[in-house]
C-alpha cells in the first residue's frame, strides 16, 4: 500500500469564505523577519559565517573565518534598518508580527522592548537562523524546545506563532507537537489558513511567502530597486482585492528582513505601496495570531474520516458497494498510490475509476452484469440495493404506470438481447424522459460502442454515490 502524503487540493475551487472582520475584503500581514544576531558566526559557536540573504555578492560561508563585511552588513539591520521600519509602522499605525530568532531577540534587548511597546507579536523563528535540513529529528525537536524557552525568557511571554525558514522534512510536525502553537507559516501553498492534522493536534498552518519577499533583493533572479519590490507588490494587491471584491477575500503576507528592506534606497518601494494600500477601503492590516484566532473561530477544524487514512477493512466495507455489488473495484483502488487528494467524492471516483479500467474486459463486463434492469423484476420485488433504490426513484422510475413499465420492460429486455448487459445510465442526472430517449437511441448502437457507454456511465454512478457521502 502507498500513501502520497503532500496535499495538492487545497481548499480547491471553491474555497472558504474568509469573513474578514469589518467585511475587508483583502487581511495584509506585515512581517518583520529580526536575525539580526542569530545568523551563523563563529562567535555563535558555529562553524562558519553566514552566506545568506545579504548584499554581498556571490557570498558563501567562510569555514572557521568570522566574515567582517557579512557582520556588519547583519549589524545595519539591527542598529539602522529596524530603527527606519519601526518609524514607518508606528507612525501608520499598521500591527506588525516580528519573526524573532530566539538568540537574535536575547541580543537585541532594546529592539524587543520597541517591538513590545508598539504591540508587534513576537513569534518564533527559530533557535538560531541556520539551516535545519540535516538536522536529526531529536536534535531539532530540542532545538524548537530550547527556541520557545529562550523566547519566553527573554520576551516575557512564550510565543504562539513560528517560522522557522531554513527548514527540514520535520520541522512543521515537530513545532505542531509542541501544543503551544497557535499558528505555524513553514508553508507557502496557499492564499489562505488551513489546518493540518499531526496525531491527535490540530494545527492551524498561515502560509507565508518566499515571492513577496524582499529577501528577492538578495537572490537572483530579484529585485533591484525599491520601485521593482513596489510594483510587485502593488500587482499583488490588486489582484488579490479585486477578487475579495468579487467575494472571494484572501491574505497576503509581505516578508520583510531589517538589513535589506531597511536600506534607504529599497524602503522608498515600500513606503509608496503601504500609501497605496492605505488608499484603499476594507483592507485588514493584522498580525497573524489575529488573522489565527479569527480564522480558528470562523473556520474550525472538523476532523472526518479520510478514505486514504483508513485501513483496508474499513475502507472496503465503506466504499466497496460504489461499484454495483462489485467490492473488488475498492479492494484494487485501496492499493492505488492514495493521498489527501482522494479523500473527496472527486479523488476517490478518479482512483476508483482507474481501478476498474485497467481490469480485464470480463471483470469490467461482470460489473456491467451486476447493475439491474431500470425499473425491472428487481425494482418491483424491492430487491435493489439501497443505492439503486434511490436512484431510480430519484427519476420517478419507482412511480411508473402500468403502461410505463411494460415499455420499460421491452426495452430492457431487447437491450440485454442485442448487447448481453443491462442498459446502464447515470439516473441522478437524467429525467424518466431523458432516460427513455437514451434507451431507444443507444438501443441502436454497436455492443463495443455499448460497452464503452455503460463502462462510461458506471464511472458516473459511483461518482455521484461518493459524491452522497463525502466532500
Amino acid at each position: 500500500m502507498q500513501r502520497y502524503p503532500r496535499n495538492l487540493t487545497g481548499h480547491g475551487a471553491t474555497p472558504p469564505d474568509a469573513k474578514w472582520p469589518n467585511g475587508a475584503k483583502l487581511a495584509i500581514s506585515l512581517v518583520l523577519n529580526y536575525e539580526e544576531g542569530g545568523e551563523n558566526c563563529l562567535l555563535h559557536g558555529d562553524a562558519a559565517s553566514e552566506g545568506f540573504l545579504s548584499d554581498i555578492p556571490g557570498a558563501a560561508p567562510w569555514p572557521g573565518q568570522r566574515h567582517w563585511n557579512m557582520e556588519s552588513i547583519y549589524d545595519y539591520g539591527a542598529r539602522a534598518g529596524f530603527w527606519r521600519l519601526h518609524r514607518l509602522f508606528t507612525e501608520r499605525k499598521l500591527p506588525v508580527t516580528i519573526y524573532g530568532v530566539a538568540t537574535a531577540l536575547a541580543r537585541n534587548p532594546e529592539q524587543v522592548a520597541a517591538m513590545k511597546a508598539a504591540e508587534w507579536e513576537i513569534a518564533s523563528h527559530g533557535l538560531k537562523w541556520i539551516e535545519h535540513r540535516d538536522m536529526s529529528e531529536e536534535d531539532e525537536r530540542t532545538a524548537i524546545a530550547e527556541a520557545i524557552r529562550l523566547h519566553t525568557e527573554v520576551v516575557g511571554s512564550p510565543p504562539r506563532g513560528w517560522y522557522t525558514g531554513r527548514a527540514s522534512i520535520n520541522t512543521v510536525r515537530l513545532a505542531a507537537e509542541t501544543g503551544q502553537l497557535d499558528w505555524i507559516s513553514d508553508t507557502y501553498d496557499d492564499d489562505l489558513p488551513h489546518w493540518m492534522e499531526f496525531g491527535p493536534r490540530d494545527q492551524l498552518i498561515l502560509p507565508y511567502t518566499l515571492e513577496a519577499n524582499d529577501m528577492r533583493f538578495a537572490t537572483s533572479p530579484g529585485w533591484v530597486t525599491g520601485a521593482d519590490f513596489e510594483s510587485y507588490l502593488k500587482d499583488a494587491f490588486d489582484v488579490l482585492y479585486a477578487e475579495g471584491e468579487a467575494g472571494a477575500p484572501k491574505m497576503l503576507s509581505i516578508g520583510l528582513h531589517c538589513r535589506l528592506i531597511g536600506r534607504p534606497g529599497k524602503i522608498a518601494g515600500l513606503i509608496r505601496f503601504l500609501d497605496h494600500a492605505l488608499a484603499h477601503e476594507r483592507v485588514w492590516f493584522a498580525r497573524r495570531i489575529d488573522i489565527a484566532r479569527h480564522w480558528a473561530k470562523t473556520h474550525p477544524h472538523q476532523r472526518r474520516s479520510r478514505p486514504s487514512q483508513m485501513d483496508k477493512p474499513d475502507f472496503i466495507a465503506r466504499f466497496g458497494g460504489i461499484y454495483e455489488h462489485s467490492a473488488w473495484v475498492a479492494e484494487r483502488a485501496y492499493d492505488l498510490e492514495l493521498g489527501p487528494a482522494h479523500d473527496s467524492a472527486i479523488g476517490l471516483a478518479n482512483a476508483m475509476a482507474r481501478a476498474f479500467r485497467s481490469a480485464p474486459r470480463d471483470a469490467r463486463m461482470a460489473v456491467l452484469r451486476a447493475h439491474p434492469d431500470l425499473a425491472g423484476k428487481l425494482a418491483a420485488a424491492k430487491r435493489l440495493t439501497a443505492e439503486s433504490t434511490q436512484e431510480q426513484a430519484s427519476a420517478g422510475l419507482d412511480a411508473l404506470t402500468d403502461d410505463e413499465r411494460i415499455h420499460f420492460q421491452n426495452l430492457n429486455t431487447a437491450y440485454v438481447d442485442k448487447h448481453g448487459f443491462p442498459f446502464i445510465i447515470a439516473v441522478r442526472d437524467n429525467t424518466k424522459a431523458t432516460i427513455l430517449s437514451a434507451f431507444e437511441t443507444r438501443l441502436a448502437n454497436d455492443t463495443e460502442t455499448e460497452f464503452a457507454t455503460a463502462c462510461r456511465q458506471v464511472e458516473r454512478i459511483a461518482e455521484l454515490r461518493l459524491k452522497e457521502i463525502l466532500p
